[in-house]
């Protein structure tokens, strides 16, 4: 029972953060700050995240959990052009989460912030599974032309990009639709045709 309500404080603060980091970025976020939303002292946070650094990354980490299934999926079906279309679907009804991801990952590029060690090593791994993903869906060229590492480069600047323009004018940006218009383009000519005999396919299959 322990081990049961330390995880689920564990998740208070973690949520608790994410705000506080949407609401002020990395550097104005305080342990304090995140402490109070959650009714507990900097020193009862300490207990379970011994630095502000050691919170970010958790944070970080937890996101990348929720966008690829628990991280089972890695290397393979979670990185499906079909389900990232899924994924910005869902990211757009979470704009808390994607300004904290959007607003740490444009501070980190600084030398010494503390998530730039994070955001190096998910960019190396996430262009490698999404490449493996392309090219187990497509083979060794995509029907527009690329091969799947090139693919996968530029899939990854269409996902953050968007999420960009999304946050400072989601008025103009449909982020999910813009995000299906460069799958088309992806997939080269017939994109569309060949969209509608997948989805057949899967409708005869269920």
């Amino acid at each position: 029972m322990a081990r049961v309500r330390s995880e689920e404080r564990r998740a208070e603060i973690l949520a608790a953060a994410l705000t506080v980091i949407a609401e002020r970025g990395y550097r104005g976020a305080t342990l304090g700050a995140v402490a109070e939303r959650v009714g507990l002292s900097q020193q009862g946070l300490l207990h379970y995240f011994p630095t502000k650094e050691a919170l970010l990354v958790a944070v970080l980490e937890d996101r990348d959990r929720w966008d690829t299934g628990g991280g089972a999926a890695r290397g393979g079906g979670a990185w499906r052009p079909d389900l990232l279309a899924s994924l910005v679907e869902y990211n757009a009804m979470r704009p808390g989460v994607v300004q904290t991801f959007s607003a740490l990952l444009g501070e980190s590029v600084t030398e010494d912030h503390p998530a730039r060690e994070f955001f190096t090593t998910r960019y190396v791994q996430v262009r490698a599974d999404m490449a493996a993903s392309l090219r187990a869906e497509y083979g060794e060229v995509l029907p527009g032309g690329l091969t799947p590492e090139r693919a996968a480069v530029l899939t990854v600047a269409v996902l953050d990009g968007l999420q960009y323009q999304w946050l400072l004018d989601p008025s103009a940006v449909d982020m999910p639709a813009a995000f299906r218009d460069f799958l088309e383009l992806l997939e080269g000519p017939g994109a569309a045709g060949r969209a509608a005999r997948r989805d057949g396919e899967a409708g005869t299959r269920d």
